[in-house]
């Protein structure tokens, strides 16, 4: 075993209860049911012996790891693990005029065209290069074979294509709840999917 990778979201924020883009450029902090997610997450993990934890640039990821980070692991943020930034979208009500903008998007991105971007926004190419620069960074450490990493929904979507070799129309295929989890193993060059949007630790800690 190269690497074990547990990828997981944040956890919930306001924002995200209330329907409102954030993105790369929305910098919220997680509300009640997001501690308490982030909570029942480590409640499960805690043992698990990572060698060290990264995150995005952006708190939300900060803190729902924040008991793992508190318990002494070493922690790096990334800015290339940020949210896709979604520009005159973010901090905007999803309503349906939001809903046909990005609609419109995801039909482009479906095409295959991962070029296209909102107004002041990123493009999943340009996060691609991103990821690819942080995952870089991770690769680039031998003695961390455990590692956790805290990022973002649609951040996360790409980065599982980019480590699977999927094309980016195909990061719907990919569901992501607030700190859903993806274990991802390296072998031989070559990363494989072992647990596929894992909620298991919010069954068992019930969030009221």
């Amino acid at each position: 075993m190269e690497k074990e990778l547990y990828i997981i979201r944040h956890g919930e924020t306001d924002l995200n209860k209330q329907g409102i883009v954030q993105g790369r450029g929305i910098n919220s902090d997680l509300n009640d049911t997001g501690r308490a997610q982030a909570a029942a997450f480590y409640a499960v993990y805690k043992d698990v012996p990572f060698d060290k934890i990264y995150t995005s640039s952006l708190k939300r990821t900060h803190q729902t790891v924040k008991g793992f980070i508190d318990a002494g692991l070493p922690w790096e943020q990334l800015s290339g693990l940020d949210e896709l930034a979604w520009g005159i979208w973010e901090g905007k009500t999803n309503d349906e005029h939001a809903i046909a903008a990005f609609k419109g998007m995801m039909e482009k991105w479906q095409s295959g065209d991962f070029d296209s971007h909102f107004e002041g926004g990123e493009s999943p190419n340009q996060v691609k290069i991103r990821l690819e620069e942080a995952l870089e960074v991770i690769l680039k450490a031998p003695n961390e074979k455990k590692v956790l990493i805290c990022m973002h929904g649609r951040a996360m979507r790409l980065f599982l294509c980019l480590l699977t070799g999927r094309s980016l129309n195909e990061m719907t295929d990919f569901p992501h709840q607030n700190t859903t989890l993806y274990k991802v193993d390296l072998n031989d060059g070559q990363f494989t999917i072992m647990e596929f949007n894992n909620t298991d630790h919010l069954k068992l800690f019930p969030i009221e």
